[in-house]
């Protein structure tokens, strides 16, 4: 291939050696790999490595993990193919789970299309943009790694919240959700599928009693009593907080559950 295909994004064509290699992943399974895979067909692993993604035979997902790109992929290789995001999602960061927005979505709790990839983990890092997805960190404490399930994605384990956490999560972090509204919705339309007495209990669990405040009002708003009866005996600690922290400081009190009410929960419009 030429060189000026090359400075344009094209493929760069392989030596014998780097042929070999790739041709050796690719028969044994290895579409994911890390330098100790190719360690032993050669010597010096960086370089090597570098090479084949300068020329685009191999997309580095993150330090020690990289995706071989498959010989389908056309000329642009690596700058095109597709990889499932939830499973890229599993490579960038561990511990992790894939949460909020992307869960709701997952689990079949929203039908709105999340604009990132959340990926709950315990130390901060960057957003991250990897094949047109945008993958969004939400640091969480150790405490917060809990109501987590394995789903098998193109072969391979991907960790999520469950249903019942995801929803406590969205309370959690309802920026991380598309707001307080989006995850009445989904427990207004999931009621009946989804387990009372876990949503509550990790709201305990996660020691945020505004969690619990919203839970508990938007319980009222949305008639599932079964959450409103096992939270009425839960103590509410002073200040009123919002019911949807990514909307303006103003509507009205419910005494209730101490909670400042500046978002609409309405069934009947949403059914509409």
């Amino acid at each position: 291939m030429s060189e000026r295909k090359s400075a344009k994004g094209y493929r760069r064509t392989l030596s014998d050696r780097e042929a070999r290699v790739l041709s050796s992943l690719a028969y044994s399974g290895k579409t994911i790999f890390t330098p100790d895979d190719v360690r032993k067909f050669v010597g010096e692993t960086k370089d090597f490595l570098n090479t084949l993604v300068r020329k685009r035979w191999i997309l580095k997902i993150r330090k020690g993990v990289y995706v071989l790109a498959p010989f389908e992929a056309g000329e642009r290789g690596a700058e095109t193919f597709t990889m499932h995001s939830h499973v890229i999602a599993s490579l960038l960061v561990k511990p992790y789970y894939i949460g909020y927005w992307s869960a709701l979505n997952h689990h079949g709790l929203t039908d709105q299309t999340p604009p990132a990839v959340y990926i709950a983990t315990t130390k901060p890092r960057h957003s991250r943009r990897i094949l047109d997805t945008e993958f969004r960190f939400v640091t969480i404490p150790k405490r917060k790694m809990i109501g987590i399930e394995e789903v098998e994605i193109e072969g391979r384990k991907v960790s999520f919240s469950t249903p019942e956490k995801t929803i406590v999560d969205c309370l959690d972090h309802p920026e991380h959700c598309g707001g307080t509204e989006e995850v009445a919705k989904a427990l207004y339309f999931a009621k009946d599928e989804l387990d009372a007495k876990k949503i509550t209990d990790f709201a305990g669990k996660l020691r945020n009693n505004a969690v619990v405040k919203r839970l508990g009002y938007i319980s009222d708003a949305i008639g599932l009593t079964e959450c409103s009866e096992l939270l009425s005996s839960t103590e509410l600690k002073t200040g009123y907080p919002l019911l949807d922290p990514t909307l303006p400081r103003r509507g009205h009190i419910k005494e209730k559950w101490k909670l400042l009410v500046n978002a609409p929960i309405d069934p009947l419009r949403w059914s509409r």
